[in-house]
């Protein structure tokens, strides 16, 4: 049976590649975290463009019926980090400053990196 938050937490991270973020991850944190499975993690370095990739993936979200838990709950504008609570995957959008910061990667180093496009440490098959 496919896993469908896992084809989703991939796409998006492509999606975020086209848009030019940098750094993409996709981690599992499924076994770590007791309330989502996926994490999707970029870098965007303006907030002009990490709004525009807030378009871009809510584009792809509602094109795939995911909702958005609690939708209204952005971080403000001049913090550097949107957070997208989509159930099974929650997706980061951050500045250089607080992804540095922040270090989710590190802070999540037991969870599985399903996909990275700055390292050969991704599992999945970038062949695909």
């Amino acid at each position: 049976m496919e896993d469908t938050a896992r084809t989703d937490a991939l796409a998006v991270a492509r999606l975020l590649e086209e848009h030019r973020g940098e750094d993409v991850v996709v981690l599992d944190v499924g076994e770590a975290a007791g309330w989502t499975d996926y994490f999707v993690i970029a870098t965007l370095a303006s907030s002009v463009r990490r709004r525009g990739v807030l378009r871009a993936v809510g584009a792809y979200l509602e094109a795939r019926d995911i909702p958005r838990l609690n939708p209204h709950r952005l971080q403000p504008e001049g913090e550097g980090w949107i957070l997208l609570d989509c159930g099974r995957m929650v997706i980061h959008l951050m500045d250089p400053e607080a992804r540095a910061f922040y270090e989710l990667e590190k802070l999540w180093f037991r969870s599985q990196a399903l996909y990275s496009s700055n390292s050969s440490r991704s599992s999945s098959s970038s062949s695909s």
